[in-house]
């Protein structure tokens, strides 16, 4: 069976959440661990930085290189590739997990939160699959992964926050153009988005404490994350996954050990997920 043992996984938004836990999977395996993200000092209110992930990823078994990254910056997107290689001698996957939210329809939506949006979101995808085209070619199995949702055109999902909507719909895109641009090399870049809300702190903030019992954990989607790294990239692309269709079509059967309450009856089902 595949695995991950000496491969290099460059993870954007990885302090936290989804990210950090995507990286801690990975590391049981043996895996190389880039930690980008902005966070290198502690949050008042939310918790781990770059640091006290790079330590875990370690006592996991992993390799870690921690780098303080705004993926709204090209030279410093450039410049921590370049040391991801020249730490660790090349670039076997990328993980667009970094994002940004706000929940607000258009007319209340100042531009200055949707140029956030758009570029932490968007642009970042673009940016840093570009940049790391160059390394990802000469990997055996080179991933791109996009934490961005399926296309569903409902109207439902057009009306109440179109701004965020149409920069998480424009990583979906990226993930098709690019799929099919990058085919040729033997790169894989999919979408992976959980059918759930999945109880990170980042979706508290957004959503109040009271959605957290009715999601999952960020384990889900690390599982998920790991199936598509470990897949043959010339057989897995283009795709939109949701992490449990996903997985089910892997064989997982049981997901009661993914929600965050064991004992919640019904789930909250994510945005753009009919």
């Amino acid at each position: 069976m595949a695995n991950l043992k000496g491969k290099t996984i460059f993870i954007t938004g990885a302090s936290r959440g989804i990210g950090r836990e995507i990286a801690l999977k990975c590391a049981k395996d043996g895996a190389n661990i880039i930690i980008a993200a902005k966070s290198d000092e502690p949050h008042p209110k939310l918790p781990g930085t770059i640091h006290s992930v790079a330590e875990e990823v370690i006592a996991a078994g992993g390799q870690a290189l921690a780098i303080k990254v705004d993926v709204r910056d090209e030279a410093i997107v450039e410049a921590a590739l370049a040391q991801a290689v020249e730490t660790f001698g090349g670039i076997d996957a990328v993980i667009n997990n970094a994002g940004a939210i706000r929940l607000t329809p258009a007319a209340n939506t100042p531009i200055k939160r949707f140029d956030l949006m758009h570029q932490i979101n968007t642009r970042a995808v673009l940016l840093c699959s570009q940049l790391a085209l160059p390394y990802l070619k000469k990997s055996e199995n080179g991933h791109i992964i996009n934490l961005s949702p399926p296309l569903n055109m409902e109207l439902k999902w057009l009306k109440p926050y179109i701004p965020y909507t149409i920069s998480k719909y424009g990583m979906s895109m990226l993930t098709l153009g690019l799929a099919e641009e990058f085919r040729r090399f033997g790169i894989a870049v999919n979408s992976l988005w959980p059918q759930t809300t999945i109880a990170t702190s980042a979706v508290e903030f957004e959503a109040g404490a009271a959605i957290l019992p009715v999601s999952r954990t960020p384990a889900i989607m690390a599982d998920a994350a790991y199936e598509i790294l470990t897949s043959d990239s010339k057989e897995l692309t283009g795709q939109l996954l949701l992490d449990e269709g996903f997985l089910r079509e892997r064989g997982v059967t049981d997901f009661i050990g993914y929600q965050n309450d064991p004992e919640c009856k019904k789930l909250y089902t994510d945005l753009f997920v009919d």
